[in-house]
């Protein structure tokens, strides 16, 4: 029997709601589950916002997700659901995807298992790793892992932290919330088509396999280095992912990290660059050299938390240059040496770590070349601008509810408002299609228990 996608729809709506009442009419809940449970320590000291860190939580994974506190016995383990609504202001032709309709859909974004907390918590060995699944690409697929060793120690009166992270994306061992794995928008829909540029060092999550090593010392210098390698087909097709252009790297692609971290009263600053680069077979075909991209970024970060109000700040700009040798000489780009710059600016406002108005913007622009953007952009460039305005509800930051008092949930109301859109304002695929077509309302509901 087929399910029609608006008795689906109207279907998830329901459950929403019932879901939504329920959790409203009870008491607040307290913190991020798993690890809310092995510290006792509420949502709000780990995060600024989930999953926003605050210098605390900052602290807690550089330490391996081992620091204790709590009471509870359970295993380290939590899920998450989330619920979401997408309209965009012109519908999708042929639907937003298969089995949803061309605007105006409910679907479960994610439905997804972690495990996070302590392995050892002796030895400073701990993990955060998720599996997901996505209901508008109907797969289930491991997500972002990161597990790691760590151990603290004083040298010469200065706290330093040493640290080993195997991960799966690159970044996703940051801790500052400016680096593409974890840098905002947190949740975003799965229904809509974002610009078709995007860098190098955001494109590869989930495909490869990397280790880096970090020191952080005196809670003010981080510096880390490591490398990725992507996945064998056959694995990545296991874990559930679907390979982003298939490509392979040529040996191993090193990633950077350095950041500088001053903090004073309820206020911190952060101040850094990291970078990746690698040798890549397009398509994993051997036998005419390699693309070489290499991504530079520099960002800072900027945070005052207090318990009635909190600010914070992130911004970051990635330039990306390519030398595109083996896409050049098979007649798949015009140029042989392309640029991507990307930049995003996002600020928020909080009132007693419970409601929260963000302003956000972002800017991708680089060379044109029709042999790369011809069949997205009419003037065969990647440049897009786009504004973001969210609101979000968090009512269990600070307490819970006595059946279970380490849920979490947000609640959240977002719209892109795009200015430019691969490469145009107007008409910018030659089919009549303008970057506001692609203004998008998104709902969300977030819950974590």
């Amino acid at each position: 029997m087929t399910v029609q996608p608006k008795i689906l729809n109207r279907g998830l709506a329901v459950a929403f709601c019932g879901v939504l009442a329920l959790f409203l009419a009870a008491p607040q809940a307290n913190a991020l589950p798993s690890f809310a449970r092995q510290t006792g320590q509420q949502c709000a000291a780990c995060h600024n916002g989930f999953p926003e860190l605050t210098p605390y939580g900052r602290l807690f994974k550089l330490n391996g997700y081992v620091f204790g506190g709590g009471q509870s016995n359970l295993p380290p383990l939590a899920a998450m659901i989330v619920e979401d609504y997408t309209h965009t202001q012109a519908g999708q032709s042929g639907g937003a995807k298969a089995h949803y309709g061309p605007n105006n859909n409910f679907s479960l974004n994610a439905a997804s298992l972690f495990y996070g907390g302590r392995i050892l918590g002796d030895y400073g060995l701990g993990a955060f790793a998720q599996v997901t699944y996505n209901d508008p690409s109907r797969n289930f697929h491991w997500d972002n892992t990161d597990v790691r060793w760590a151990h603290a120690m004083t040298i010469y009166g200065d706290e330093t932290v040493f640290g080993v992270s195997l991960n799966n994306n690159p970044g996703i061992s940051d801790v500052w919330n400016t680096t593409p794995a974890w840098r905002y928008p947190f949740q975003s829909s799965s229904l809509t088509s974002p610009p078709g540029a995007t860098l190098m060092i955001s494109t590869y999550g989930q495909q490869v396999l990397g280790a880096s090593a970090y020191v952080f010392w005196n809670r003010l210098v981080y510096a880390e280095a490591g490398a990725y390698h992507t996945l064998p087909p056959d694995v990545i097709s296991a874990l559930g992912m679907t390979e982003n252009g298939s490509d392979s790297f040529s040996g191993l692609a090193p990633y950077w990290r350095l950041a500088f971290q001053p903090q004073w009263g309820p206020n911190s600053l952060e101040v850094g660059t990291f970078g990746m680069e690698a040798n890549i077979y397009p398509g994993r075909v051997h036998g005419f050299g390699t693309d070489d991209k290499t991504d530079l970024g520099f960002d800072v970060q900027y945070q005052y938390l207090t318990d009635a109000h909190s600010v914070s700040a992130q911004a970051s700009w990635i330039s990306e240059h390519q030398h595109l040798n083996s896409t050049f000489t098979r007649n798949n780009s015009s140029n042989l040496n392309d640029q991507l710059h990307s930049f995003n600016l996002k600020t928020t406002y909080s009132y007693e770590q419970t409601y929260y108005a963000t302003l956000a913007y972002s800017r991708i622009q680089g060379s044109g070349d029709p042999g790369v953007y011809s069949s997205s952009s009419r003037l065969s460039s990647p440049n897009s601008d786009w504004w973001t305005i969210e609101g979000d509800y968090m009512p269990f930051n600070h307490g819970g509810p006595s059946f279970w008092p380490w849920l979490n949930m947000k609640l959240g109301l977002q719209y892109i408002w795009y200015t430019k859109f691969n490469g145009a304002t107007n008409n910018y695929d030659n089919n009549g299609h303008n970057a506001a077509d692609n203004n998008t309302l998104y709902a969300f509901a977030w819950f974590a228990f």
